[in-house]
């Protein structure tokens, strides 16, 4: 166990001590996983009493800046969510496959589109959603065999994941998550003041095992990726999701949100975990088969669920725009869209298990079943990104989507990757894990 690092406060009262200890994990003073002094200590150095400082620590909690855990004291949140620098451009040349971008060349015009939807005038006291894209959403989600009687439309995935865990979940409540998993869902449940209960992931998604313990520990729900996970590519098949929903039935009172953020572009057949709890929401987002501005997610779930977050987005935004509701629906029933997405579908698969081949051709474990990005294993990953920026290449350092921050991998990009770049990534990726690998082995 790490000791607490040696920090002196100058704050006199609670909001003091909120706002210098933000300020100096927004500035890196404070890194991601540091040790804070014990309560006692903090409170001995700025005068205030115990009561004060635990008052200041528990809104630090909330907010996701620090994290308490048993026997491991209070410690700065990983990778806390506070504004941050803006990313640093990449040097002139280098080729960005660390995003898990579509490739924009296969996303649908809009040009058309606009042109030829005839746009509304939505008015306050009307209806939230289009019942033309709700027709089109039931039409698209019972055929993947998601119960499709209760919808409604968010602002994109993490938006409609938000709101549901909002309306079902208390701060200091704690969510069972893949690990590894996607970054900003974690970023989002310390914001929200939650708690992680990690579950080991296989190609084949959540292990059952795993996830029966994060739930038998307590976990008041389970955000689940069922196919082209983030960042591993893991799809459930018929079997995993049948070993899933036996788990989730054991707890009906979990909440269980599957995150279909591919859809139709996942290279794999949907095998939904929908029902399988009391309460439910399966979120199926535009974002990577439309466009990444689009943004706009339908969300299925149960009857009572669909009331609270209706009732929650009531008093908020309202409504997703109608006019960006009805470009959808138009694109969603345009049938060159429909080819030009199954079209999309075809090339990513090719273009990932292309990137796959070259690595295994140079003895490079990666893996994925499914989606737009490879997750490779490697020995020193700071040391292979390093390496392979200096070759041209930047990739996805793995410790942003590990909850341990262990760095056992990079996150690799295919989605835009045509087979003689795969090759050429892949000649330079043997070259930039070659030291790691002999002195692994060695």
């Amino acid at each position: 166990m790490t000791e607490p690092i040696q920090y002196r406060t100058a704050a006199r009262s609670a909001s003091g001590l909120v706002a210098e200890l933000e300020a100096a994990v927004a500035d890196g003073r404070l890194a991601p996983g540091q040790r804070l002094p014990s309560v006692r200590s903090l409170a001995r150095e700025a005068g205030l009493s115990p009561a004060t400082v635990s008052a200041g620590l528990a809104e630090l909690r909330r907010r996701g800046v620090v994290v308490s855990e048993p026997r491991r004291g209070i410690r700065v949140g990983p990778r806390p969510p506070l504004s941050g620098p803006a990313p640093l451009p990449l040097p002139a040349g280098v080729r960005d496959l660390s995003r898990g971008n579509p490739d924009p060349a296969l996303l649908p015009g809009l040009g058309a589109a606009l042109r030829e939807t005839a746009l509304p005038v939505h008015l306050y006291g009307e209806p939230p959603e289009l019942e033309e894209l709700l027709a089109l959403a039931r039409g698209a989600l019972g055929a993947d065999g998601i119960p499709a009687e209760h919808l409604c439309v968010v602002s994109g995935a993490l938006d409609g994941i938000e709101r549901a865990l909002a309306v079902r979940l208390r701060p200091g409540d704690r969510v069972a998550v893949e690990s590894p998993g996607y970054a900003p869902l974690f970023d989002l449940l310390r914001a929200l003041g939650l708690g992680f209960e990690p579950v080991s992931i296989d190609a084949r998604g959540m292990e059952p095992s795993a996830l029966e313990t994060a739930l038998s520990r307590g976990a008041r729900a389970v955000v689940v990726t069922p196919r082209g996970q983030n960042p591993t590519g893991a799809a459930h098949d018929a079997a995993r999701a049948a070993e899933l929903r036996a788990v989730l039935g054991a707890h009906p009172g979990v909440l269980l949100v599957e995150d279909d953020h591919l859809g139709p572009i996942a290279g794999t057949p949907l095998h939904t975990l929908a029902g399988a709890s009391d309460r439910w929401v399966a979120v199926r987002s535009v974002s990577k088969s439309l466009g990444p501005d689009l943004r706009l997610a339908v969300l299925a779930c149960d009857e009572a669920t669909l009331a609270s977050l209706r009732g929650r987005q009531a008093i908020g935004p309202g409504w997703v725009s109608h006019v960006l509701q009805r470009l959808v629906a138009h694109l969603w029933a345009d049938p060159e869209v429909s080819a030009t997405v199954a079209r999309a579908r075809v090339l990513y698969a090719a273009r990932r298990e292309a990137l796959l081949a070259a690595l295994a051709a140079r003895g490079l474990d990666a893996s994925a079943v499914s989606g737009l990005n490879v997750w490779l294993p490697v020995a020193d990953e700071a040391g292979a990104v390093a390496a392979l920026l200096s070759r041209g290449w930047a990739v996805g350092p793995g410790s942003r989507y590990e909850l341990d921050g262990r760095g056992s991998a990079i996150r690799i990009t295919a989605s835009a990757l045509e087979p003689a770049d795969a090759e050429r990534f892949a000649g330079d990726a043997a070259l930039a894990l070659a030291p790691a690998r002999a002195i692994r082995s060695g």
